[in-house]
């Protein structure tokens, strides 16, 4: 079936999405609708004053007309509508809405962060008002006017400064949104880069260690493939169960970031699975030794698992660059920390494993995410020893005799 393109909506609708204001074109015609009609009831009822003539509907539509362009020239529509507001008072016309022309364009200079030119504007206004009102009536007309009551120019003063009250609350609540918008934008990146982390630090490591365990295995196979086809086939087996775990555990990491939120179907690794860690890595000819000091407890499942993809990776080390077929696990429970060791005796082999790699940026990061810490180096007798310290929750705490 044949599908046809969304039609594009009108230009202002990317104004509005993009600034979260309305086209100025629909209000400033409201306003010039308000300032006729009720400058023309005004008009009835100020019977002192000047009658409306075509320069008065020429000045109340001059205003509003200014209005359109308030969002792109805040500052000049301020001034502009000061000044046209000015002229028709100055007129003698009938006072009503021509007022709120100038609201409008001093509540767009503030929101916009021309507060200055609002209150210059506004300034300017109330000051030839003042003018108009006690000095200048004598010139101007309407023929034999006094002067303004004190009373009104109090009233015109409150009208002013709630006005800017107002654009200034208006300003800063807008100012505020807009943080927040900005936060919680960076958070949503920050979770997204962590998130990004985490799975190519659970890639790796899964990968890692399976693919040491394969090319070890597949090494001791292709050796032994014609003089012991026995223990060639047992290599060959072992490669076949790293890769199928390996396979799973990597399914069930993309499976957690296609769908975000969905519980894994299967459990995360922990200590628990210690005993599988070092079967595997007797397969590859490391013999692994495990020592337990304290009272083992359950653990949060991160940290659970970082215990174990830490002993996993400093294992996946040994392997790759340590010529020790040896290496000695000891795991320390005390009450509020959790500490994890692992030693070989060396010498190092291959690409030197000084603390600038991948496992060990890993191992580091899964630490310092619970609070804890890695040391990674050379011992002074040869060998080399990575030991992690994991905090814990307080809890009872018993030395096993």
């Amino acid at each position: 079936m044949e599908t046809r393109s969304a039609r594009p909506g009108p230009p202002w609708r990317h104004w509005v999405e993009r600034t979260g204001r309305g086209p100025a074109w629909r209000s400033a015609l409201f306003v010039a609708v308000l300032a006729q009609a009720g400058s023309g009831w005004a008009a009835q009822a100020q019977t002192g004053r000047v009658p409306l003539d075509a320069f008065a509907r020429i000045l109340l539509l001059l205003g509003p007309a200014l209005l359109v362009v308030r969002h792109r020239h805040p500052v000049a529509v301020a001034y502009g509508v000061g000044a046209v507001t000015l002229v028709y008072v100055g007129a003698g016309f009938p006072a009503g809405p021509v007022f709120v022309s100038l609201a409008v364009a001093c509540f767009a200079a503030v929101t916009a962060g021309h507060r200055k030119a609002a209150w210059g504007a506004v300034g300017l206004l109330w000051a030839g008002h003042l003018l108009i009102g006690h000095w200048l009536y004598r010139w101007l007309p309407p023929a034999g006017d006094g002067p303004a009551p004190w009373g009104q120019e109090l009233g015109v003063t409150a009208w002013v400064l709630a006005m800017l009250a107002v654009s200034e609350l208006v300003r800063a609540r807008r100012e505020q949104w807009s943080r927040e918008r900005a936060e919680r934008a960076a958070a949503a990146g920050r979770r997204a880069d962590e998130e990004r982390l985490r799975i190519a630090r659970e890639l790796h490591d899964v990968l890692a260690h399976s693919i040491s365990v394969i090319n070890v295995q597949a090494g001791v196979g292709l050796a032994l493939l014609d003089t012991d086809p026995e223990q060639a086939r047992t290599a060959l087996t072992t490669i076949k169960a790293a890769s199928k775990e390996a396979l799973g555990e990597v399914r069930q990491v993309l499976d957690t970031l296609r769908a975000p939120g969905r519980a894994p179907r299967a459990p995360a690794p922990g200590l628990d699975r210690l005993p599988e860690l070092v079967e595997q890595a007797a397969a590859t000819g490391l013999a692994v030794a495990t020592d337990t000091v304290g009272r083992a407890r359950a653990l949060p499942p991160g940290a659970d698992l970082a215990a174990f993809r830490i002993l996993q990776e400093a294992l996946t080390n040994v392997v790759r660059h340590s010529g020790s077929r040896t290496a000695r696990i000891r795991i320390g429970w005390r009450p509020d920390t959790l500490e994890l060791r692992v030693d070989d005796d060396g010498p190092a082999t291959g690409s030197p494993a000084g603390g600038s790699g991948n496992g060990l940026a890993g191992m580091r990061e899964r630490a310092a995410a619970l609070g804890g810490r890695i040391e990674a180096g050379q011992r002074p007798d040869g060998g080399f020893r990575v030991r992690a310290t994991l905090p814990l929750k307080p809890a009872p705490y018993r030395e096993d005799p």
